[in-house]
């Protein structure tokens, strides 16, 4: 297992499996029915998936265009009381559809805020992205129509996802096991 910055680190999803299923991910979005297509990628976990998405999607004859929202639950302590924006988009959404990319589903209560905000904004179809789906955290009745894989009741890091700023350059994701 790798030792990184004095972590060990499981990988759960390898990196060439990760590849694999963005490209299956990539054709079935490029697939299915999408009239001027606007990407937008939640900021920060979804970077690196967002970005190799949006590869495959043009490798399948898919042309977006990307946008980038900032989001933030708040509340005291481990208890949120709701969801803000941070950075907002720049694009009219209106008759437009869109796709939200996220790195992971857990609650459900920051995809489903911008999902509704969007639809609120004019936005003709509002379809959801995510790598990971945690669906034993679900505080909501929302489901993703696009997941990369179902995601074990585990902390993970990589491929964009942090811990304390840190791991988000690894090429898989993975769980911190212990120090090294």
């Amino acid at each position: 297992m790798p030792v990184i910055r004095g972590k060990i680190i499981e990988p759960l999803f390898p990196a060439e499996t990760i590849a694999a299923r963005n490209r299956e991910l990539a054709a079935e979005i490029a697939g299915g029915p999408t009239k001027d297509l606007l990407v937008i990628a939640v900021l920060k976990g979804s970077f690196i998936f967002a970005a190799d998405l949006l590869r495959g999607m043009h490798e399948a004859g898919l042309a977006p265009e990307v946008e980038f929202i900032t989001l933030s639950s708040y509340g005291s302590g481990t208890v949120s009381r709701g969801v803000r924006i941070i950075k907002d988009i720049d694009s009219d959404v209106r008759d437009r559809d869109v796709l939200l990319v996220d790195d992971i589903l857990e609650s459900g209560r920051t995809l489903s805020f911008a999902r509704d905000l969007l639809f609120e904004r004019g936005a003709r179809n509002v379809t959801v992205a995510v790598l990971l789906d945690k669906k034993g955290h679900r505080q909501t009745d929302f489901e993703a129509d696009y997941v990369g894989f179902d995601c074990p009741d585990h902390f993970v890091v990589g491929y964009g996802m942090d811990v304390a700023y840190a791991f988000r350059e690894l090429p898989f994701v993975g769980v911190v096991t212990g120090d090294a």
